[in-house]
């Protein structure tokens, strides 16, 4: 499992302090999606194998979240198994730092719906079972 927030490069290095993660987690993925392929589960629903990817949507940046799915979709498959994730919530430098105010806030229900429909247009169908389809 890993996780993958951001593609932008000037949103990297404003919110993440690294200009070069969304090429850095790009690389990593793809190495790790050729080590073990797409997640594999038993009769039970259970995990035997494969890569299940993690994003946090973020307030205002469904950009960042197009260019990531379409991405995962493109450069390694479109069974990859995505865990789309809601629960970004504002906190420390979010609430008191003004150059962060863009992120002060929760996401909304319509953020999240197109962030569903991204993945969907993208072509992946494995979205967590949390995820509405």
């Amino acid at each position: 499992m890993i996780d993958f927030r951001l593609w932008d490069s000037q949103r990297c290095a404003k919110y993440l302090r690294a200009r070069d993660y969304a090429e850095a987690a790009r690389a990593a993925i793809k190495v790790m999606h050729e080590q073990v392929g797409v997640l594999r589960l038993d009769e039970d629903g259970l995990a035997l194998r494969g890569l299940l990817v993690r994003h946090l949507v973020m307030p205002g940046m469904l950009e960042d979240t197009q260019a990531i799915l379409r991405w995962l979709a493109t450069e390694l498959s479109p069974d990859t198994y995505l865990n789309l994730m809601d629960q970004y919530r504002p906190a420390h430098k979010a609430e008191t730092e003004p150059q962060f105010a863009a992120t002060n806030r929760r996401l909304s229900r319509a953020e999240f719906g197109r962030a569903v429909e991204i993945a969907n247009a993208a072509g992946l169908w494995r979205l967590d079972s949390r995820c509405p389809a």
